[in-house]
């Protein structure tokens, strides 16, 4: 498994640290995977922009309203979903850059990367502010 690359809510201890969530099997819609250093150089192509991402998945049978739910960083960088409703046993996956928004892929529409390489926190939350999970990276002794 890449370094840069990590999934929710399992235990993972190496040269990064070890990362955890708050979710901890109870919630329906959680953070999945995180591709937190984009591929290659970070060059603020859009290809690079977009090589960085984070998965939103529903784990349940039923479809969630994801409409104004919020998907934020450490350094306050907040991405505020539109309308969209995730079918359950399915995923988004949210890009840092440019591109047209589908069922399966969404677009920040950032022009410079907002995950940081070595150490940061996503925090996702529902339309009423509610801490739903966070996933977290590079952070020692917890």
């Amino acid at each position: 498994m890449s370094p840069a690359v990590r999934w929710s809510h399992e235990t993972w201890r190496g040269a990064g640290g070890v990362r955890w969530g708050v979710c901890a099997g109870r919630c329906q819609v959680v953070i999945g995977k995180v591709q937190y250093d984009s591929p290659g150089k970070d060059t603020y192509s859009n290809h690079s922009l977009n090589g960085e991402w984070v998965d939103v998945v529903n784990t349940g049978h039923r479809p969630v309203s994801l409409k104004n739910w919020t998907l934020r960083d450490s350094g306050r960088h907040s991405y505020r979903f539109g309308h969209l409703r995730l079918a359950g046993h399915q995923k988004v996956r949210v890009h840092t850059g440019i591109g047209r928004d589908t069922a399966r892929d969404v677009y920040q529409n950032r022009r410079a990367h907002v995950w940081n390489n070595y150490r940061d926190t996503a925090t996702l939350r529902n339309e009423n502010g509610r801490v739903i999970d966070t996933e977290s990276w590079g952070y020692r002794g917890r």
